[in-house]
């Protein structure tokens, strides 16, 4: 579903992410942990053309995206949900879901199904989003993203801020939408709950891939351990 090879970006002539190759295959659940810095941003918005890159290749679903503009990947089927969710404040809540289908009209989902999947939105569709609580503006910006049927959704850290029961709620909606085909790219700094939701895993650092396998091999990895998981680890998801 997506293939990167050799992607060099940035900003002016500050090169964030540096040669960077990964993949992730259609029905995945594919994680990229990192330090704050570490170019994880910088990669998604790449991907969704926000940021030009200077040199390698991009393939999404087999054909080259490479440079292509944000409408472009969001008419292919790729939908981002951004750090920091990004909702229209001002707007309904149903008015952000109808804004996230609107570039694809023909198929969109039902904002219905929208409403099924996140209960809580349906409670509080006539609501200004600027007025949710922070989980409810991240189901909200998820919600909006899924209005318009990606096959394939980039997700920049999703449980930044948010509660540890609403951080463990978001994380089944991520394992739900496997379960309904939808390919999932997950950008998080909480590296254990992402471990444990990924089919597999890349380490990135200083815009450079420096480990990837199974998300399972690198829970137990010792580097992963001391770098970004730290003691006692299970007890905090579990």
């Amino acid at each position: 579903m997506l293939r990167v090879r050799n992607l060099r970006c940035g900003y002016g002539s500050l090169h964030v992410i540096r040669g960077l190759s990964l993949h992730v295959d259609a029905g995945e659940i594919v994680a990229l942990i990192g330090a704050n810095g570490a170019g994880k941003t910088s990669l998604l918005k790449a991907l969704v053309g926000l940021i030009p890159p200077v040199g390698g290749e991009i393939r999404i679903d087999g054909r080259d995206a490479t440079g292509e503009p944000p409408w472009r990947a969001i008419a292919n089927g790729v939908a981002l949900v951004p750090e920091g969710r990004q909702i229209f404040a001002d707007m309904t809540v149903m008015e952000n879901l109808e804004v996230g289908g609107y570039r694809n009209p023909d198929r969109a989902l039902p904002i219905a199904d929208v409403l099924e999947r996140f209960p809580r939105l349906r409670e509080r569709a006539a609501q200004l989003a600027g007025t949710l609580s922070g989980g409810e503006q991240q189901m909200l910006a998820l919600g909006r993203a899924l209005a318009a049927r990606p096959r394939l959704v980039l997700l920049d850290e999703p449980s930044m801020g948010l509660a540890p029961l609403m951080v463990q709620e978001v994380f089944r909606t991520i394992r739900a939408l496997k379960e309904q085909g939808v390919t999932v790219f997950l950008v998080e700094q909480n590296a254990v709950a992402a471990l444990q939701v990924a089919d597999r895993a890349y380490v990135l650092e200083t815009g450079e891939v420096i480990l990837e396998g199974e998300a399972a091999d690198l829970l137990r990895n010792p580097e992963v351990k001391r770098a970004y998981l730290g003691k006692g680890y299970k007890e905090v998801w579990e």
